[in-house]
């Protein structure tokens, strides 16, 4: 298992702050949003040729941990 906190930083100076992809400008969100929309991991490696397969499954892994203590409402049943 990768260990997220070597690919994943939050430094003020970059996007804001937002954790991005170590060394890059690329944010987490960015990531999640893509593969959420589809996109093969391949596909977003080519697209973005300066992270690596184990800074994806990082920003999965820094999104899984950071949900683990939330408190989520639903709003309604799914359907």
């Amino acid at each position: 298992m990768v260990n997220w906190r070597e690919h994943i930083v939050s430094d003020p100076g970059v996007m804001f702050g937002k954790p991005c992809i170590a060394g890059t400008r690329v944010p987490v969100s960015h990531v999640l949003d893509k593969l959420a929309a589809g996109i093969s991991i391949q596909q977003l490696l080519c697209d973005y040729p300066r992270i690596t397969r184990d800074d994806v499954l990082s920003a999965l892994a820094f999104a899984a941990e950071a949900l683990e203590d939330a408190e989520v409402t639903p709003t309604g049943a799914a359907g």
